[in-house]
Parts: structure tokens; C-alpha cells; sequence
């Protein structure tokens, strides 16, 4: 039940997380909250594992949320529920995409999925931060306002903003020095 369960929790993903693979994050929280098959903080860890892995970061969560939540062939259909939609509507397309092509209709759509996107894409993105950068646990116990942060976690995290910013390095140069710098502090 749990195999059925899945691929479809993941078709309903792939068929409504329009703006890449992040847009699937929403969709995740919501999944690990009503299911219990992982957790917030395997969100944040799907996403370092699912940056720093080729492919596409929405396949590569779905694979990783799958097989934490049911093996192999969880990893397998959570994979095709994720995917399928997308296959099935771009088949589709295809077919009618002379009509598509300069339909008003169309364009007016997705002038109004755009902003909707970054809405849940920056939404998804606070929340990995929580996680990372956030201990509301020390900071109930202590109180005190720097208990709140992961100083280690917001250090790195302003670095690689500042030196993504700055420099021209190709992003899988950043992903490195963070896991290396994650072995070498505990971070």
C-alpha cells in the first residue's frame, strides 16, 4: 500500500509543481507532515545530496524520498510518479503546439503561474533555512538570542552567498568546499 501510496503522492507533485524542481519542495513539507515518511531536516539533507548529485534536483529528491521511504522500489516509482505528468503533458503539447504556440490564453497562464512559483519556491527556501541556519531548541532552553542561530551554518552560508556573488566559479565548486567544510566542522 505504502508503493501505491507513494507514486502517487509523487504524480500529484510532478503534475502540480510548476517552476522546476524546487517548486517540488512545497510539496515535500506537506508530504512529510501528513505521512511521517521523513522529516524536515531529510528535506535539507535531500536538497545538499539532490544539489551535489547531476540531474535534476526534483527527480533527485523524489529518488531520495523514495528510497528512504521504501527502499529501491520506492526510490524507482517515486521517480515515475514525479516524472509521468511531466512526460504525459509535454506529449501532449507537443501534439497541439501549432494552437498553443500563440494562444493569449496560454501566455496569460503562465504570466500568473510565475509569481505563484517564486511564492512557493521562496516559501520552501525560508523553511531550508530554518532548518539549517535556526536552533529553536537551544534557543527555548537558554533564551538568549544568539542560542537561536547555527553560527557555524550562518558563517558558511553568508561566505558562499557573498563568494557566489563575486566570483565565477562553477557552482559544483561551491557544493565541494561546502561538503568539505561540513566534514571538517561538523556543520
Amino acid at each position: 500500500m505504502t508503493l501505491i501510496r507513494l507514486i502517487l503522492e509523487f504524480a500529484k507533485t510532478g503534475l502540480f509543481s510548476i517552476g522546476g524542481g524546487l517548486a517540488t519542495l512545497p510539496f515535500l513539507y506537506e508530504m512529510s507532515d501528513k505521512t511521517g515518511w521523513f522529516t524536515h531536516t531529510d528535506i535539507a539533507d535531500m536538497i545538499a545530496i539532490s544539489e551535489s548529485t547531476p540531474g535534476a534536483i526534483g527527480i533527485n529528491m523524489s529518488t531520495y524520498a523514495g528510497y528512504k521511504t521504501a527502499g529501491v522500489a520506492g526510490g524507482i516509482l517515486a521517480t515515475v510518479g514525479l516524472a509521468l505528468p511531466s512526460v504525459v503533458i509535454i506529449l501532449i503539447i507537443a501534439r497541439f503546439l501549432r494552437r498553443f504556440r500563440e494562444s493569449t490564453a496560454v501566455e496569460a497562464v503562465f504570466y500568473g503561474l510565475r509569481p505563484a512559483s517564486i511564492a512557493m519556491i521562496t516559501a520552501a527556501g525560508l523553511n531550508v533555512a530554518r532548518v539549517a541556519l535556526l536552533n529553536p531548541e537551544a534557543f527555548s532552553a537558554g533564551g538568549s538570542l544568539p542560542d537561536l542561530f547555527v553560527w557555524k551554518a550562518v558563517l558558511m552560508a553568508v561566505v558562499i552567498f557573498v563568494a557566489k556573488r563575486k566570483l565565477k566559479w562553477h557552482p559544483v565548486s561551491f557544493i565541494a568546499i561546502s561538503a568539505a567544510a561540513g566534514i571538517l566542522f561538523g556543520l
